[in-house]
């Protein structure tokens, strides 16, 4: 991208709007993300089954996204996205308060909310704001920013961690990005040329593979999100201030990485991008199975979270072959099948741990080659 048209993205309103928002939900998440598994382990109580329950409860909101369709028909869309992270901040600041299985669940819910719907409303906005070209360097450089959100949240929960309590942890983050999504609502990056909004809800035949490919990335990830990290403190027994430290290392590859993914799009296309991600999660999901190693798994850990950020090569590929004015129904859409399976994973998942811990990872391994297969079907300009 040359140095006029990176100036003329750089000058639009919604990028800086959403970069803020970014680095809020980002940080919000991952900040909650490096507290929860201890905290539900420590403080809490739950077993390998309570935690993919857990896991799975945090899912349901990412189900029930296409609300979002009927949301807008009252709301600016940039608005709810503000509004979202409020509350995300809202449920990650209570979760320090609630010590019980129930009140864990209940605080999961709010705080999940809040991210779902941010996280559809921004890719959203990013498909409508940005041309193709563009929007994957938009996507890239929003998760970088957001990742080196991340590192500073990461370290401050590292060094937290040692002088106060889980509680005092969330409520410092959760205040933080309340406060700034509140700032948020204040501005107005809005134009209304740029949107396209079918204010229903709509499958459309057409878009099958991308509802497929979504489908199955939620179920990938959620073996990511729930069981790489539960193996590390339970099976290796890493404290909270370990996994925090795992995570800046994460969030600072992703960083510098993410900038070459977005560059492999727009060069190679989605279909090589993708492809590369199932095959080499293929062989991640089965080192954690397998190869029963503390740094190894580590090691796996580290390189997973590269690999996780290929997907916004689904988001690039809807925006390639979708009409304009399905893009933003299109997405909720996705989002929500992407959903389906992630609510289901962690309950499968969480059963399979109790018989054997193997089990969800080999699953995993199985759900990547299903997923190659589907990718291979992937056309854009890059592939007839």
């Amino acid at each position: 991208m040359n140095g006029k048209r990176m100036e003329q993205f750089k000058n639009n309103p919604m990028y800086t709007y959403l970069m803020v928002l970014v680095i809020c939900a980002s940080a919000g998440l991952q900040g909650w993300m490096a507290l929860f598994t201890n905290f539900a382990k420590e403080v809490v109580g739950v077993n390998g089954f309570q935690i993919g329950l857990a896991q799975a409860v945090r899912e349901i909101p990412g189900f029930l996204t296409f609300v979002v369709i009927y949301v807008l028909l009252i709301m600016k869309e940039h608005r709810l996205s503000a509004w979202s992270v409020v509350l995300l901040g809202i449920g990650i600041g209570a979760t320090g308060f609630f010590t019980t299985f129930p009140g864990l669940l209940m605080t999961t819910v709010i705080m999940s909310i809040g991210f779902h719907y941010f996280e559809t409303t921004n890719k959203s906005l990013t498909v409508q704001y940005f041309d193709k070209k563009e929007a994957p360097i938009i996507f890239a450089r929003l998760r970088g920013y957001g990742a080196l959100a991340n590192i500073a949240v990461g370290t401050i929960i590292w060094a937290l961690s040692f002088i106060v309590p889980y509680r005092i942890n969330f409520l410092l983050l959760g205040v933080f990005i309340s406060f700034t999504g509140i700032y948020m609502l204040s501005k107005n990056p809005a134009n209304e040329q740029r949107l396209h909004h079918q204010n229903k809800l709509l499958l459309r035949r057409k878009y099958w593979l991308y509802y497929t490919l979504n489908f199955l990335s939620g179920a990938r990830r959620q073996i990511f999100i729930v069981f790489a990290v539960f193996l590390l403190v339970e099976k290796y027994k890493l404290g909270v201030g370990t996994i925090a430290g795992i995570y800046v290392l994460n969030y600072a590859l992703t960083f510098l990485t993410n900038s070459y993914i977005s560059k492999a799009i727009n060069v190679y296309g989605e279909r090589v991008v993708l492809s590369l991600e199932s095959a080499s999660l293929f062989v991640l999901f089965l080192g954690y199975a397998f190869i029963e190693n503390v740094w190894v798994a580590i090691i796996l850990y580290v390189i997973d979270s590269i690999f996780f950020n290929f997907s916004i090569g689904m988001n690039t590929y809807l925006q390639k072959t979708a009409d304009p004015g399905d893009l933003s129904q299109s997405t909720a859409v996705g989002y929500t099948i992407n959903h389906i399976s992630a609510v289901v994973i962690p309950l499968i998942g969480g059963t399979l741990w109790l018989i054997n811990w193997r089990l969800p990872f080999i699953i995993g391994s199985c759900l990547t080659v299903i997923s190659l297969y589907f990718t291979q079907k992937i056309k854009t300009h890059q592939h007839g």
